[in-house]
């Protein structure tokens, strides 16, 4: 097999790199190498290092290499849906980065580097589906994130210094042991449990469980008595029978 070549994809050439190319409405570049089966980080890519945007997702990466510093014009970076199980430490040099989907990999807390802290144009950030345990607390130094995903991991709290981000719109931690998020389920499930009915005759119903539901049926009676009805309801009381007072005097009404 040649060198890069997974087992569903094939190896990328620089002509083929640069014939993924596309360029967006607003001018900027991208690289699109999405879902080629990449094993290895294609380094022949280096020599389209000037994109704005580079997209990686779904393939079979295990490893990004410090060369990625090369891409210094990088505003947007999609790794996600690979395989990956750390992040390079030179991820910290890609300044003008503000979006940076890392989602469905590999990753630990520790796998993290804490220059990932660096990234202070970064807007959009996605750790979802990882194995994090914890978020690191140096995340609350991306004072211009807008957008956290955390969702997917085995996370038992979320840090202050992140909680109060000042420019956070949206996090997104669903699906993580969190005891707020646990609560809420363990009431969700409560709810499913009172929504199950089972119905049976009164004769089958012991003495005490009778009169239990009998007073609570009573007691929703009494309810309903109590429900004030609107003083400005309209009343037609000539219409309680069809017809009752217009067949009388139909012919002076009806268009001759």
């Amino acid at each position: 097999k040649g060198k890069g070549k997974g087992p569903q994809g094939k190896r990328v050439t620089l002509k083929m790199a640069k014939n993924l190319i596309r360029v967006s409405f607003s001018g900027r570049r991208r690289l699109d190498l999405s879902k080629m089966g990449i094993t290895t980080f294609p380094k022949c890519i280096l020599e389209l290092a000037d994109v704005e945007e580079l997209d990686l997702s779904r393939n079979m990466l295990k490893k990004i290499p410090n060369i990625i510093e090369k891409f210094q014009n990088l505003l947007w970076l999609d790794l996600h849906s690979n395989q990956l199980d750390e992040l390079p430490t030179t991820i910290g040099t890609l300044q003008n980065l503000t979006f940076l989907n890392v989602c469905n990999n590999k990753l630990t807390t520790k796998s993290l580097p804490e220059e990932l802290k660096l990234l202070k144009n970064l807007r959009t950030l996605n750790l979802g589906l990882n194995c994090l345990d914890s978020v690191p607390t140096t995340l609350g130094s991306l004072r211009e994130l807008t957008d956290l995903g955390l969702f997917d991991n085995a996370l038992t709290a979320i840090p202050k210094s992140v909680r109060k981000l000042p420019k956070i719109e949206k996090m997104n931690v669903k699906r993580n042991p969190l005891p707020e998020l646990m609560e809420k389920e363990d009431e969700v499930e409560f709810v499913k449990r009172i929504e199950t009915l089972h119905l049976v005759q009164e004769k089958d119903l012991c003495p005490s469980c009778l009169q239990m539901c009998q007073g609570e049926r009573d007691e929703m009676k009494r309810l309903e008595n109590m429900t004030p009805s609107p003083s400005d309801k309209p009343s037609f009381p000539s219409l309680i029978t069809p017809n009752s007072t217009a067949r009388d005097n139909q012919e002076e009404w009806r268009v001759r």
